[in-house]
């Protein structure tokens, strides 16, 4: 009797982890999500979120998970690191099919559909990816926390902790923007802030994008997201000189950066197609033909 197959795309990001479940035809199952599987957060943690997301899509699809019947597809940040990627290809089950590249790819094969166009995706970090018309993949931005990303979550709440600092020594007077982000990071006073400083990662600091969103009118908040429509224009026209191709904001923090983008940019602005975790089920559907004679 023929085994039967299934395909799994995962996105997965410093925050989060999101499944798609589906048959060897393609058809959707399940979905489901987990925590954060971004490498940068540690390969084995990574694996840890991405099983335990894809055995709860299976339970939500009344199946059991058995890795030797799945192929999976996998967009994640942190791949750009070549050590962490072979570790992760290295701790991976025994699979039908494996296929992982970044998360800058998948969400460009969801958002477009395949077909030419370029995305900036803004979440926890962020990086930009055109497909040309000739089917060539590049890739702006993406150095990763705390150097890169800029325009994502972790960029705006490492900026923002500025605020807070000047407002606990007196450079700059305290007002509702530094209280909220205070109460925010459960910190009262400087003692308190500096070892929230040295536990705090690129996920922590994403925590604190909302603070700075929900004060857009405070002048430090307002030049944050000004800066960060401008970096996002920067990363579109690094990947697409003759402005010609639609663009895609993608992630967590699409939406609300979107009136930041400059006006030049904003006309171009298309809604993703799919999102990243469906790209990645496309990679998932190609792994598995490959294995096919």
């Amino acid at each position: 009797m023929e085994a039967t197959f299934f395909l799994m795309g995962v996105d997965g990001g410093g925050t989060g982890t999101r499944v798609v479940l589906a048959d060897a035809h393609g058809v959707e199952l399940a979905q489901a999500e987990g925590g954060g599987s971004g490498l940068a957060l540690g390969v084995a943690r990574a694996w840890q979120a991405i099983e335990a997301a894809c055995a709860q899509a299976f339970a939500a699809a009344g199946l059991q998970l058995d890795w030797a019947r799945c192929a999976l597809g996998c967009g994640l940040a942190g791949v750009n690191n070549r050590d962490w990627l072979a570790d992760f290809v290295a701790r991976a089950p025994k699979l039908a099919a494996l296929d992982v590249q970044s998360d800058a790819y998948t969400t460009l094969l969801g958002a477009h559909g395949g077909e030419a166009g370029v995305i900036v995706a803004v979440g926890t970090g962020s990086i930009a990816a055109v497909l040309d018309r000739d089917g060539a993949c590049r890739i702006a931005g993406g150095y990763g926390f705390p150097s890169g990303d800029e325009a994502s979550g972790a960029w705006l709440g490492l900026r923002a902790v500025v605020h807070v600092q000047q407002a606990l020594d007196g450079r700059a007077r305290p007002d509702a923007f530094s209280d909220a982000l205070l109460a925010r990071m459960s910190v009262c006073d400087r003692d308190a802030l500096v070892v929230w400083l040295c536990e705090a990662n690129q996920t922590a600091y994403a925590g604190l994008a909302p603070v700075v969103l929900a004060h857009r009118d405070h002048p430090v908040a307002a030049a944050l997201l000004a800066q960060a429509g401008a970096d996002i224009a920067q990363l579109v026209d690094a990947l697409d000189s003759s402005a010609r191709l639609p663009i895609a904001l993608c992630g967590g923090l699409a939406a609300p950066l979107a009136e930041y983008v400059p006006a030049s940019h904003r006309t171009r602005l298309r809604p993703p197609l799919a999102d990243s975790a469906h790209g990645a089920l496309e990679l998932a559907r190609r792994a598995l033909a490959r294995t096919k004679p």
